[in-house]
């Protein structure tokens, strides 16, 4: 263990070794005595140095519990130099007694670094913050051994501390909390508790008070001088004095692949309480941190590691615990401290610590693995891994390498150790100037590779590589690296995946041959490759090269850039590593290792300990050596109060500040109108959205029930930008989705429209809060959450803390918690550009609920550039961007500025103890600060300044001074990652552009996600002329909002948050964004910044140039079909309720807004500008031709999501649409204020993007023979699941995209979806489309389809058809009769029958003749017409309250009626057969009762309850509120039909039965098992409506004869029996009544009414009218009449005992019923002021049977013509498998003109129709005569008849013209004409003789013609 004492063992160090060995194993509870060498530690080397550069960091996290045989020695973690002043006779080998604190009070904080009140008390949150500081008090800073990283701020009294020589402290103690302001604390035990030190030992002010607090010169609390407590000061300088070198001042890395792992920060002691591992501390001055194998193994006596071991470096696979499940993952563990040991832990100097900055936060601590030594691609079998728990075990010998002294300051470089294959030696000294990195090891790792992944990579076993082969790749392919390029470990995979596949386990290479083969493949690299091979270790190799390096010249400039030593073992084969030493290769890998939060932690400190001074110094003066202060405060002096003039003018104008500063541009107002449009992709993916939402609900997994909700409710969940939460509203209340979703009236959208978008910052709490309350409150509202920019934070909760001033982890407690994943009302949609991270194997989103923006490629663009205006707009995108490298165009619109790369790689020499992006910013603010005074006073500087710089300082200049500007000129977007270095960029710029007379030439602003736009008065003022807003109190509040406004947006944070910029930005300065960024999502979010839609004809000639050699375009036009079409609807109304099928069907799913009222703050994105109302809306038509839309006279609004960057679109010119490539987007206007004057708008161009190389490279890698971007980790929260995987193709889009993540990547640790459920959640959407595209559009689109689809599932289409020739009059023109709630009989018996079926069902049926036929009632028909179907009218109706519904409808109030319990709902129900005698058919008929256990109440049971005797039946006198039982006849509709009528009866009770066919009867009885099902006869499976009605009227009539009979017996008369019973289609929804204005009311309502109806039994039926739209207009003529009822029917069974439904009726069995019992005399009485409303069922009902012939089969049977229904008797026919009533029916309904030719389109001739009424066609009328004695027939005295129909009937006849009989067999048929003496008057023939064609089991009907003589 070598030293400065050249390892020399001190005898009183073995003294003091072997004393605390003997009494740690006294004291430990295991036998074991603890090792005594691993504590011989010698004295460390001393170096003279600043003590005050010192900042002190500690990582030794000591686990909260341990196992009673692992002794870890020490109780508390050392704490670097604070630790030094504990007494020199406290033992550190074991435990002492924790020092026991009272509880703390109930509800107190606890929490490390906060008080108890829970006020922050940490110096990193309380830089900035004012604290008031008694007289007399101190600032001190306190350490707590809970969290060291942080120091807590503290008000002592200075009393009580000691002076500068360490004496005159008062005893005791006197302080204050700054946190909550508590005061006079006098026991420093009491102030500890307080402030929730948490300590283990007595507390003592000396051990915890450290620091004076101070105040530097940024006005930041900064930490100061350390306290001098008793012997502290001489300590101090013993140290300092014993220095030799200053201690660099990097922070702390976490080694890891490609970003790493350890990202995110949480308390140490909160992991490592579970998992009981200790974690080593490193003092490395590097950012570094090692992941080492075997924690407790490395330990010596003390607790602490003697070495910083790499031997046991992880290769094998992980161990469980805190661990990503990367296999491919870093084999370095996290946890890294800096800071001088304890006085007797002595191996580390004190020198080289890791200063950290007071933001930094504590690491997350990660469980070490431990790995056994062995060969890394030859075991195919992965090691087992570890167990949780660790024992001590005592270090392994291996060999040491001591890292030279000033290894930094004397090669300028700091090597980077890629780790190889082999055993790392011990390295210990000046650990600081070395980096380790885990890079390329995974891809070594060839032996953990599983037989499933090598099979999908069509690999074997016996194809992994030796070692040989794989260390001649790695210098093969660092050999053939550029000299500006790094490696990266997905394009070396890739290599050994090729390799594998070539060459299956490479060639044999022997030892021997390996050095000259190694040297063989360097030589190629001209030097920049070297190998070493060494004979002992790979320790050795390493030793010399760092030797080597340190004893050169200083700064040599020709060192080699990557150094492979080789050794090979005999013990474990060959071993290598690769050591990076070139300056810019070994920075770019250090720095790349660090993830976004480290490095922003890294340069916050180094601005803070003022490490920049030197570099500051270089630039004091400008490029030419002038002292830069003098030179502008001259100019300054020189302009005399002048300043250049804003705009309008050259920059040699100079007017007086006053003047400028109230120079405003002529206004503009009413250039836009405002712009609501939803484009072609925005609609297809809202659709696309609904679909999903629709699967789910259909997917039968119960997760969303779409049929209960009725309305919408949404909340926008955005990152923390106030700039983005503004933008969102704007977009909310511009869509106007409020006002159509109803949740908000148009007065109160526009103020509320920020109550629907929450930030994730710390103060969600109260909305979030809200937002679930009212989700539980509103079970029928469906509710969605919108997670936009879903990809930004993706830390766990758990994992969740501030990082760089933001607050992490917050999305996740919001979106995956337990209340809303459990919430069934709820949706989740996560909206990303980049979504990735959300893409892995533990995602939370199925792949099926992933909805992609469309992509469409068309190769023939060219042809279609001639057809669509350059201006029409199109969407250029990240990968439009890269194929804009093949343009072959002079000045590309991305590009590198390699003048600046020069002068970068410059100053990064000079400084290496400095971030790159610290040396990038001072460089950067020098550049813009030299191009604005070369422009405007210096132009000697011009030549010093690169040309991109110029270029962009110049436009933005010199563009407002340009004739037809009108002032407006560009936006330079200028991205600084880091809050401090964009603060200090903003504040010099301003001081520069000041002190030139700019200040009123263009703004400089700020861009930070935590504060409001801030803008000067006379910028504002300027803005509101441009966009004609009157109100001046407006300030923009987005950056859109800065439409054409000159300036600089400085854009800091961490990640660019998805702000929408305006279309006046047109340069990107992305120069900071350098190797740091090697992740898909960080690299591609800041170019993201740039995309926007362009003209098309900025794109057209370099891609019209290109198109020969790159024909899979990027940019075409995008589909414009039918399907997408919007349809104009001018006259819409601003209701919700559609008024027509089409207007509902169309218009109102795909039209963008019910209800339109735009408000002038949606002008030009203006967002305070009060509300105008506007009238009118309009939808357009996507292939409206050019010029159509001046002649509307309504403006149309817009909704974009993005494109404030995309030019607007003249008055005169329609939008249209197209797609590009890269997203599929659309050409679409923007909300912007239009640039430039006058109405033709402007070309807008891509903006152009300037990038670093390292970013420029991996960009233009598609094009080029390198890695795309694409090919990075995706994010850096993720990490890859195997060591190999296919390559990634830029082909791969969408769903493929999102497969291939799937499949490759695993969420790490700390990600959200770490530990999610192995099931993906059923109702989470995602929504990925590329940046600025217009998500927000499709999202906000896809609310509105939602809410119009539930509507939709809430409404009915109900027939809409007023009746025929019925005679009402206009409201406006009649007087309403009287208003008579009742009928009077005598009345209604004076009125006549109206014999004509006015129903408009009855369309096609044949009109019944009355006295006065209208005139051309009927229209032509042609022959055969009568077949086609005719569409019935009909118009959506919203469900009321009273609505009958089918088996989707659920609900709380009527689930018991409807449902039945899963488990018993069959067996609860009773099987009862009742038999009655017909009359009619002269038989004795069974019909089957199935009766639920809770309806037995109304059946009348035998005594021993198993025979069903009738159902009961009520009393006239009954005081129930409904007497008559509902029979409803159905078929085919036990899902559709309308049987639930529990809230059309509003929950009373009823006696209501399904009348059912048996082989149906399952059918209905498991939808439907709470219903009392009446089953029909099998031989009536086949029969029609008719049937069923014949069964419910006999069935009814015998029931009501058995309970009178009953009753009579209880002394009931008769007469007192309820005798109505109710007949009601399947079909019937609503009901309404005429009060005087239509109103819904319900049935029981209208039950209750008819059965009031006074002498109600003298009626024989009662119904309603059909209602219409026409209802609502007119009145009906009389408040009641005589005419046909139907559908809803009240029946009196007794009256109509003699008068039956025709049994075998198909149709019009209604009229038939009607037409006989008006013929017998009785009444039927229509109540019209009630209507029905009848839904339009398309399944099930009266369907046509499917007419086949019966014996033969045929495939593709033809259809069979009517004529074919009926034949010749006795022929060869073939017969038909369908009821030959039916055939009948069909037969005369169609083919009646050739039977009875004169009765065609002849009303003065009708057909004479005897006892029957039968359609036979609409061109045909039939005289219905009833031969019954006593019956009132219509007066036919001079009627001529042109035909007679005979219909199985057995009585008399009247002459006619032509005569048709009906029979039911050929002898009936005979003996008819004989018995009739029919022969006489008329000729029969046989070939007059037909049949219906079945056959003889089927029973066909017979007719005869005859004409008459």
């Amino acid at each position: 263990m070598g030293n400065s004492y050249a390892g020399q063992l001190k005898s009183a160090r073995f003294e003091e070794a072997l004393h605390n060995s003997i009494k740690a194993s006294l004291r430990s509870s295991s036998g074991d005595p603890q090792p005594i060498f691993t504590q011989l530690y010698l004295e460390p080397v001393h170096y003279p140095g600043n003590m005050e550069d010192i900042k002190p960091k500690v990582d030794l996290y000591l686990p909260c519990g341990k196992p009673p045989g692992q002794d870890l020695l020490n109780g508390q973690a050392s704490n670097g130099l604070e630790e030094m002043e504990e007494d020199g006779n406290s033992d550190t080998s074991s435990p002492p007694p924790p020092y026991l604190h009272g509880p703390s009070p109930d509800s107190c904080c606890t929490m490390d670094g906060f008080c108890q009140a829970g006020k922050d008390l940490r110096l990193v949150s309380m830089l900035t913050e004012p604290i008031e500081v008694p007289a007399g008090f101190e600032l001190v800073g306190a350490k707590s051994p809970s969290i060291p990283e942080h120091i807590l701020v503290c008000a002592v009294d200075r009393r009580f501390l000691p002076d500068e020589n360490g004496k005159n402290a008062l005893l005791g103690f006197s302080g204050n909390c700054v946190g909550c302001g508590e005061k006079g604390f006098r026991y420093f035990t009491e102030f500890s508790n307080h402030i929730n030190l948490k300590l283990a030992t007595q507390p003592k002010k000396q051990k915890h008070l450290k620091y004076y607090l101070v105040k530097n010169c940024q006005d930041a609390l900064c930490k100061g001088p350390l306290i001098c407590w008793k012997d502290c000061k001489t300590r101090q300088f013993s140290i300092s004095s014993a220095s030799t070198s200053k201690p660099n001042s990097s922070s702390s890395l976490s080694i890891k692949e490609n970003g790493g792992t350890n990202r995110h920060s949480c308390s140490p002691f909160s992991l490592l309480g579970r998992t009981h591992t200790l974690l080593l501390p490193f003092y490395l001055s590097v950012p570094t941190v090692l992941r080492v194998n075997g924690p407790t193994s490395e330990l010596g006596a003390d607790g602490r590691p003697p070495l910083l071991s790499l031997s046991q470096v992880s290769l094998g696979t992980q161990g469980q615990g805190y661990r990503t499940s990367d296999p491919g993952d870093s084999p370095v563990s996290s946890a890294m401290t800096s800071g001088p040991p304890k006085k007797r832990h002595r191996v580390w100097h004190p020198n080289p610590l890791v200063p950290v900055p007071p933001t930094a936060v504590p690491v997350p601590a990660i469980q070490p693995i431990v790995y056994s030594p062995g060969s890394v691609l030859a075991m195919p079998t992965p090691q087992p891994p570890v167990v949780e728990v660790l024992q001590p075990q005592p270090v392994t010998a291996r060999e040491t390498v001591i890292v030279p002294n000033n290894l930094l300051n004397t090669s300028g470089v700091r090597p980077v150790i890629l780790i190889g294959h082999g055993t790392l030696p011990n390295f210990y000294g000046n650990v600081g100037d070395i980096v380790v990195s885990p890079l390329l090891v995974s891809c070594y790792k060839g032996n953990q590779l599983t037989e499933k992944t090598l099979s999908s990579l069509g690999l074997n076993s016996n194809q992994l590589l030796s070692v040989e082969t794989v260390i001649l790749l790695t210098l093969q392919y660092l050999a053939r690296l550029g000299s500006e390029q790094i490696p990266l470990r997905e394009v070396f995979e890739q290599i050994m995946l090729k390799a594998m596949l070539i060459c299956p386990g490479g060639p044999s290479i022997s030892p021997a041959q390996l050095p000259w083969l190694a040297r063989l493949e360097a030589s190629v690299s001209g030097g920049s490759v070297q190998v070493l091979v060494t004979q002992n270790s790979l320790g050795e190799g390493i030793s010399e090269s760092l030797h080597s390096l340190c004893n050169g010249p200083p700064h040599q400039q020709c060192l080699p850039t990557y150094v492979v030593i080789v050794f090979a073992s005999e013990m474990s084969g060959n071993e290598f590593c690769v050591l990076v030493l070139g300056k810019y290769q070994a920075r770019a890998l250090a720095e790349g290792m660090l993830t976004t939060n480290e490095f922003l932690k890294e340069i916050s400190y180094e601005l803070i300990t003022g490490k920049v001074s030197v570099l500051e110094s270089n630039f004091k003066t400008t490029s030419l050596g002038d002292n830069l202060d003098k030179q502008l405060l001259h100019i300054q002096q020189q302009r005399k109060g002048q300043v250049i003039q804003p705009f309008q003018g050259d920059v040699t104008d100079h007017i007086q500040s006053q003047e400028a500063a109230t120079m405003v541009p002529p206004s503009e107002s009413g250039e836009l109108s405002d712009m609501f449009q939803i484009h072609s992709p925005q609609l297809s993916v809202a659709r696309s959205l609904l679909s999903l939402v629709c699967s789910i609900a259909d997917s039968g997994s119960q997760s969303l029930d779409l049929g209960r909700f009725c309305k919408v409710d949404f909340l926008v969940l955005v990152p923390p930008s106030h700039v983005l939460v503004n933008q969102t509203a704007h977009r909310i209340r511009q869509s106007g989705v409020l006002v159509d979703l109803g949740i908000e009236d148009a007065s109160s959208a526009h103020q509320r429209s920020d109550q629907y978008v929450v930030h994730l910052d710390g103060d969600f709490h109260a909305k979030m809060e809200a937002f679930m309350r009212k989700v539980k409150q509103n079970p029928y509202t469906l509710f969605v959450l919108i997670h936009d920019n879903s990809h930004v934070d993706l830390t766990s909760a758990l994992s969740g803390s501030v990082c760089h001033g933001e607050l992490q982890g917050i999305a996740d407690r919001v979106v995956n918690c337990q209340e809303v994943l459990e919430a069934l009302n709820l949706l989740v949609l996560q909206v990303s550009c980049f979504p990735f991270a959300l893409q892995t194997r533990q995602s939370r989103i199925s792949v099926h609920n992933e909805v992609h923006w469309p992509t469409n490629t068309d190769n023939t663009e060219n042809n279609q550039f001639g057809e669509v205006s350059p201006q029409e707009l199109v969407y250029f995108g990240l990968r439009d961007y890269s194929s804009s490298l093949r343009w072959g165009v002079a000045s590309p619109i991305l590009r590198s500025d390699d003048a600046f790369e020069k002068m970068v790689n410059t100053l990064l020499e000079r400084h290496p103890h400095l971030h790159s992006m610290v040396i990038r910013s001072y460089l950067l603010i020098q550049q813009y600060t030299e191009a604005m005074m070369a422009l405007t006073s210096s132009p000697s500087l011009r030549d010093h300044i690169t040309p991109e710089t110029l270029a962009m300082v110049e436009d933005l200049i010199s563009a407002p001074g340009r004739e037809g500007t009108r002032g407006r000129g560009h936006m330079l977007l200028v991205r600084v990652p880091s809050l401090q270095l964009a603060k200090l960029a903003r504040e010099r710029l301003e001081d520069v552009r000041d002190k030139l007379g700019l200040q009123l030439c263009f703004a400089i602003l700020l861009g930070s996600p935590a504060a409001e736009l801030s803008l000067p008065r006379h910028f504002a003022n300027r803005l509101r002329a441009w966009q004609g807003c009157e109100n001046e109190d407006w300030i923009p509040q987005t950056y859109e909002d800065l439409e054409g406004l000159p300036c600089i947006v400085i854009l800091t944070g961490k990640d660019p948050l998805g702000e929408t910029f305006p279309r006046s930005l047109k340069y990107c300065d992305l120069r900071l964004i350098d190797s740091s960024y090697l992740t898909r999502t960080a690299l591609e979010q800041e170019v993201g910044l740039a995309c926007s839609y362009v003209s098309l004809g900025r794109v057209q000639e370099p891609r019209t140039a290109m198109a020969p050699r790159d024909q899979e375009t990027d940019i075409t036009s995008g589909p414009q079909g039918p399907d997408l079409e919007l349809h104009v609807d001018l006259e819409k109304s601003q209701s919700n309720v559609s008024t027509a099928t089409k207007a509902s069907g169309s218009l109102l799913e795909n039209g963008v807004s019910s209800s339109d009222i735009p408000d002038s703050s949606q002008k030009h994105s203006t967002s305070s500008c009060p509300p105008e109302v506007k009238a009118g809306s309009i939808m357009m038509d996507y292939r409206t031709v050019p010029g159509t839309t001046s002649s509307f006279p309504f403006q149309v609004k817009q909704e974009c999501d993005s494109p404030g960057n995309a030019a607007p679109r003249p008055s005169n010119t329609p939008p249209s649409f197209s797609s590009s490539s890269s997203s599929s987007s659309t050409q679409r206007p923007s909300q912007s204020t239009q640039c430039g004057g006058g109405s033709k708008s402007p070309l807008v161009s891509p903006r152009t993007v300037i990038l670093s190389r390292a970013a420029y490279n991996l960009l233009a890698g598609e094009s080029g023979s390198q890695l795309s971007s694409f090919s990075l980790l995706p994010h850096a929260d993720v990490g890859w699941s195997s060591l190999l995987r296919p390559p990634f193709t830029p082909k791969l889009q969408g769903a493929e995209q999102s497969l291939f993540y799937r499949q490759w990547t695993v969420a790490r640790q700390h990600h959200a979806d770490h530990e999610a459920p192995p099931e993906p959640h059923p109702r989470r959407l995602l929504l990925s489309g590329p940046p600025q595209v217009g998500k927000t559009g499709a999202y906000l689109q896809f609310l509105r389809i939602l809410f119009r689809m539930l509507i939709r599932l809430l409404e009915v289409d109900v027939y809409d058809e007023e009746e025929l020739e019925d005679t009402i009059t206009d409201i406006s023109e009649a007087t309403p009769p009287a208003r008579t709630q009742w009928p009077d009989i005598e009345e209604i018996r004076k009125l006549p029958f109206d014999l004509f079926p006015r129903d408009p069902k009855f369309r096609r049926a044949s009109s019944v003749y009355t006295d006065k036929m209208p005139k051309g009632l009927k229209d032509p028909k042609l022959e055969g017409e009568s077949q086609m179907p005719v569409k019935r009218e009909t118009v959506s109706i919203r469900l009321s309250m009273f609505a009958a519904h089918n088996a989707f409808h659920h609900c709380e109030q009527c689930h018991h009626y409807c449902e039945g319990s899963p488990a018993t709902q069959l067996s609860e129900c009773t099987f009862h057969a009742f038999t009655f005698c017909s009359s009619m058919l002269g038989e004795e008929v069974q019909l089957h009762f199935i009766i639920p256990k809770t309806k037995e109440q109304h059946f009348v049971f035998s005594q021993h309850g198993s025979h069903l005797e009738s159902m009961r039946l009520p009393l006239v006198s009954d005081p129930s509120l409904l007497k008559s039982p509902i029979f409803t006849p159905t078929t085919g509709r036990q899902e559709h039909g309308l049987l639930n009528i529990f809230h059309a009866m509003e929950g009373t009770a009823h006696l209501h039965i399904l009348v059912v066919k048996e082989y149906e009867m399952q059918h209905y009885r498991k939808k439907w098992p709470n219903h009392i099902l009446l089953v029909l006869p099998a031989m009536l499976n086949s029969a029609g409506v008719g049937a069923a009605r014949f069964m419910i009227k006999e069935l009814s009539y015998h029931n009501l004869e058995l309970e009178r009979h009953r009753l009579e017996e209880q002394g009931v008369m008769r007469q007192d029996v309820w005798p109505f019973i109710v007949m009601m289609n399947d079909s019937c929804v609503l009901w309404n009544a005429q009060q005087p204005h239509q109103t819904n009311v319900s049935l029981k309502t209208v039950l209750q009414h008819i059965e009031a109806t006074p002498k109600i039994f003298l009626y024989t039926m009662c119904g309603t009218r059909k209602w219409s739209s026409a209802l609502a207009r007119r009145l009906p003529a009389a408040p009641f009449s005589r005419c046909h009822l139907h559908d809803f029917v009240m029946l009196n069974v007794d009256l109509t005992q003699n008068i039956q439904y025709d049994l075998n009726r198909y149709s019009c069995e209604e009229v038939d019923f009607n037409l006989r019992a008006n013929s017998s005399g009785l009444l039927l009485c229509r109540f019209n002021h009630f209507s029905l409303m009848k839904k339009h069922i398309p399944f099930g009902g009266h369907k046509d049977f499917l007419v086949k012939p019966k014996l033969t089969v045929m495939e593709n049977p033809a259809p069979i013509s009517p004529y074919q229904y009926v034949c010749a008797p006795d022929s060869d026919h073939t017969l038909l498998a369908a009821p030959a009533q039916f055939l009948l029916e069909k037969f005369l309904q169609s083919c009646s003109h050739r039977l009875f030719p004169k009765a065609v389109q002849n009303n003065s001739n009708p057909v004479l129709s005897i006892d029957s009424f039968l359609n036979i066609g609409p061109e045909v009328s039939v005289c219905y005569v009833s031969s019954r004695p006593h019956s009132s027939n219509l007066d036919h005295q001079g009627l001529v008849f042109s035909g007679l129909l005979l219909y199985l009937c057995d009585s008399f006849v009247v002459s006619g013209a032509t005569l048709c009989v009906i029979c039911g067999d050929r002898n009936s048929l005979r003996q008819t004409i004989m018995r009739l003496e029919l022969e006489d008057e008329w000729q029969f023939r046989l070939r007059d003789e037909f049949q219906t064609a079945n056959c003889s089991e089927d029973r066909p009907l017979y007719f005869l013609t005859g004409s008459h003589v």
